[in-house]
Order: structure tokens, then sequence, then C-alpha cells
């Protein structure tokens, strides 16, 4: 199976349409539109160990990316990244005029108004199921043609498949938190149960850690046969985010006030959570041989499948594969898109409370403020990007508000980001670009075994510095306080800030900008609804609390 990694995400869509053919009738699947057209046949498809691979594995990972709304785990528009940030204090897409109001969704998503029906949310869910069942698909054609396989082969695409699924699940349970766990296609969906929280938090945690010592201890980042691809370190960055995340994620009833203790509380593998934290991270440093990368922005340059510090990344490569970036696009001034020689859709912003977490309008601003945000001027190729009325084109970080209409600054309010270096190369008005879409890395791994001690009654300080000191930034006490806002400084624009609300207890408070909701006391919205579809097609489907 060497040599086949270059067709992992760039297998024409009558290969990827290939999973479907066998979907059935499946609910899950029923809102897929696919060309029928030239479809290979199932003896076709799976004649040899090479198209068994690339039909029953390799396709999967054309979903992690997207071109689309709501697909894809970063990129696209409206899906998951969509709903971990701008749900949260990080940042906001203002209405501006007539742009950005979308029949208010993204003021919904900051004010924590969405409801059952929200097709956001409706959409995401149904994106991650889909893989779900493909995955389960894949699963049933591996066993059907196993003989095609060695064993060690077969073990190790079956592992990889598993893990893929269990990632899958780690999002639902994250975003949804009480749903149907389905690992066969034998399963109607019209039919299925949900599982309880935690009952669903230790079928993933124990199916991750089944397959983890299954997959190649592969660098996943780095170009070649596991390039973007599933492997043990993949899987030990997601049973640390899931040991980090136990409050929370083993708690069956999020509404009561109460949570499970991380000291006490008992993983599946019998580690308490915050130790069981620490484990993994180390696992990352010590097994799997990460390290940062001695500049922050080497992460994020053209051509970063070289970096020692990104663990799992979307790979973005304009003439191979599809898979978009549009966040540097959406957020981006029209007149600086067009400087760049691109188009931009001048939306996304960062909230006022972001860039005061930074330090911005201080005599003290830290370093990762000028590389993660456009504030100020903006210059390209040495010359000034100027407005339609000539003025400099300047963005106000101080501000930005939920609705800008009228204002003016209406056009030009909030820092834009500035995350992703620019390839000048990109297809598609800078959306199909060479820089690898980054989901994980070792920054965060560092900040989170910093957290589990401190919350372990520990000094995760060493882990906190060398964060910050590879960006030369002086020392701090490891506080929550501090870690929290070393998250937000880290990882901005990264997807995870919802996440880390939650579990810091905050999400469900006011912030920035945003009042608390009456309602929101219970902290009923740290999950979303349940889509309305999925409670109508199957009434042992429990709407979540508070909706």
């Amino acid at each position: 199976m060497k040599n086949m990694i270059s067709k992992l995400l760039s297998i024409s869509k009558k290969t990827a349409g290939l999973l479907l053919l066998f979907l059935g009738t499946c609910q899950l699947t029923s809102c897929l539109e696919e060309n029928p057209r030239d479809r290979l046949t199932e003896d076709e498809a799976f004649n040899s160990a090479e198209n068994l691979f690339i039909n029953a594995v390799a396709t999967l990972y054309n979903h992690i990316g997207g071109n689309s709304d709501s697909q894809g785990l970063q990129g696209t528009d409206r899906g998951v990244y969509d709903l971990q940030t701008f749900s949260s204090d990080e940042a906001m897409l203002p209405r501006r005029g007539g742009d950005w109001y979308d029949g208010g969704l993204w003021q919904s998503l900051y004010l924590h108004t969405w409801n059952a029906g929200c097709s956001a949310t409706n959409d995401t869910w149904f994106y991650l199921y889909k893989v779900i069942v493909l995955c389960n698909q894949s699963l049933e054609h591996l066993e059907k043609y196993r003989s095609l396989l060695t064993d060690k082969q077969y073990e190790a695409l079956n592992a990889e498949v598993r893990a893929l699924r269990a990632m899958y699940y780690c999002y639902l349970l994250d975003l949804y938190g009480r749903v149907p766990y389905i690992t066969s296609t034998n399963i109607d969906f019209a039919e299925a149960t949900q599982m309880e929280r935690s009952d669903l938090f230790k079928a993933i945690y124990m199916e991750l850690t089944d397959v983890l010592p299954k997959l190649s201890p592969t660098h996943s980042n780095l170009k070649g046969e596991y390039y973007g691809r599933i492997t043990q370190p993949v899987v030990s960055f997601l049973l640390a985010k899931m040991a980090l995340n136990a409050e929370v994620w083993m708690d069956d009833n999020w509404t009561d006030n109460v949570r499970p203790d991380g000291k006490t509380l008992v993983l599946p593998d019998g580690m308490k959570a915050w130790e069981g934290c620490i484990y993994w991270c180390d696992m990352l440093s010590i097994s799997y041989f990460y390290e940062l990368e001695k500049d922050y922005n080497t992460n994020f340059s053209v051509h970063n499948s070289k970096s020692v510090e990104n663990i799992f990344v979307i790979p973005t490569e304009p003439n191979t594969y599809t898979n978009e970036f549009n966040y540097l696009f959406r957020s981006r001034h029209y007149n600086h898109g067009a400087a760049l020689g691109m188009a931009s859709e001048n939306g996304t912003s960062a909230t006022v409370s972001t860039v005061k977490t930074y330090g911005y309008g201080t005599d003290y601003v830290d370093r990762r403020f000028n590389f993660n945000f456009y504030a100020g001027q903006v210059w390209v190729d040495g010359q000034l990007v100027t407005l339609d009325n000539g003025q400099p084109l300047y963005y106000d970080p101080l501000a930005v508000e939920l609705d800008l209409t009228g204002l003016p600054y209406e056009d030009t309010a909030g820092a834009r980001m500035s995350k992703y270096e620019v390839d000048r190369t990109a297809l598609s008005d800078g959306k199909l670009q060479d820089n690898d879409i980054v989901l994980f890395r070792y920054a965060d791994v560092l900040l989170m075994k910093a957290e589990a001690k401190v919350r372990n009654g520990q000094d995760g300080s060493a882990e906190l510095n060398k964060v910050r000191n590879r960006v030369d930034m002086e020392d701090r006490p490891a506080t929550l306080d501090n870690i929290l806002d070393e998250r937000l400084m880290e990882l901005a624009w990264e997807g995870w800030r919802r996440q880390d609300l939650i579990r810091f207890d905050r999400f469900h408070q006011a912030y920035d900008q945003r009042p608390q909701l009456a309602s929101e006391v219970d902290r009923h919205t740290i999950v979303f609804p349940i889509p309305v579809r999925v409670v109508a097609l199957n009434p042992n489907n429990r709407q979540n609390p508070g909706y």
C-alpha cells in the first residue's frame, strides 16, 4: 500500500461516490447529492488490496476537509468550526449593513439564542453522522473482502477506520451531548436510541485505546504514506483531550450545576481524569517526539507540512485537493483581498475582549497579536491599502460590535484573521491554498498538561511558560485564569474556544458584549439542541434540556 497516499484525498468523484452506492435507504444519507453516473461496481472497487484501501479507507478522508457549507471539520463555513468559534467570546461575524445578517444566524450563535431548527447545528449533525455511516460501511467492506489483505494489513486498516469513526463521535459528544451510538449499517437510525453521555464517553475512549497499538506511530502531518491519516499520535491527542474534558463529557445531567470531580473521576482505563490527561500528553513528547517549532508562524506557513509541532492536519494543496480554507477570505476587507490579487468577504472579526486579552491598546501587547490579527493600517507589497474613497484602510479592533449597520466604521471595525501565511499562488480567490489546515498541535498538548496539573493540585508553570517563552513572552504563574488566557492567545482561530469556556464553566455566563440569557443559569446551552428532524424521525431521541 506504499505510495497510495498521493491518492488519498484526490480521488475522482466516481470513486468518492462509491461508498454511497451501498448506503441504500439510510435516513442519515438521504440528503446527500451524489452523481450516480460512472459508478464503479462493487467487484471493480474491491478487486485488490490496493483498491480496497482506496475505496474503503482513503475515500473517508475526503470528508475531513470540504468545499461546501457544513462539510469538513475546518475550512468551510457553518460547520463544526463556526459552532465552536462564533458561539464563544473569541470572535464574531458582525452585521455590516446588508452583509452578514443571514437570517440572524451569526447573531444567534454569538448570543446563544439558537433553537432546534438552526440550520448550522442541524447540518453539522448530519455531516458528522454521514461520515460515521461511511465508516461503518467501510468496516463491513474490509471484513467482506478481508481475504485480499494480510492479517496485519486488515488489523491496521480496521483500526484506522474505527479511530476515524471514534473521532467523529468525539465531536458529537462535545456538541450535542446525548446521541445515538451507531456502529453498524444494520442499525436503523429511525429506531436507534440515544446513549447517555457518560456511556458514550466510555465507548469512545475504550475504542481509541483498543485501536491505538494497531496504528502506525508515524507523524501524520508529514508527507508520505500516512499524510493526513489517523495514526497513534492523533489518537493519543484525542485521548488527552477526552481526559481533559471528562468532567463535562461524563456528566449525564449538565443542567443540575453539579459536575464530577476530575481528581477522582475514573477513566475507562483506570486512570483518574487529570492523571490520564497528563499521561497522554507525555506520550506525545516522550514516545512520539513532538516539540514546539522555534518559530510560531512555521506551523501556519505555506508548505507547513514539515512542522515538528503539528499533529493532525487537513492537507490543502491547490492542484491536488479540493479542501477549501475560507477563513482568511471571509475575514479580510474587500480592498485588502484585492490588493493581494484575491477576493474577500469583509466579515469575521476578533471580539474586543479577545484583543484586550492580548493587551491591545496598552504598552504591553503579546507578540502573538501581530501574528494572529490584522489591526490598524494594512500594507501589501509595500503599498498602503486604501478604501474606495482613497483613505487608508484601518482595522479598528476596539470598534467592533455585533451590529455595525450605519456606523462610520461599519466596514472596517474589528481585528481580522491573519494567522495563516498568505499563499499568493492560492486558487479560488485564495480559498485553495498550500497551507495545511491545522487541527491538532503540540502547543495545545503543553497547555492541556499545564491545566490538568493545576487542576490536580500540581504546578503547571513549566508547560505554560514553555509555550510563552517560544514567542519571547515572560513567565507567568500557572493559574487557571492565566491558562485560559494563554489558550486564547496561543490557539486563536483554531476552533477550541467554546470547548475551553465550557470546561472553565464560563460559556453560559455573560462575556464581551454578550449578556447571559435568563434561562442560561441552568447551563443548558453548553450543548446544542438535537435537530428537529432527528426528534421527529425517532421518538426515542429526547430533546436536550432547555430546548
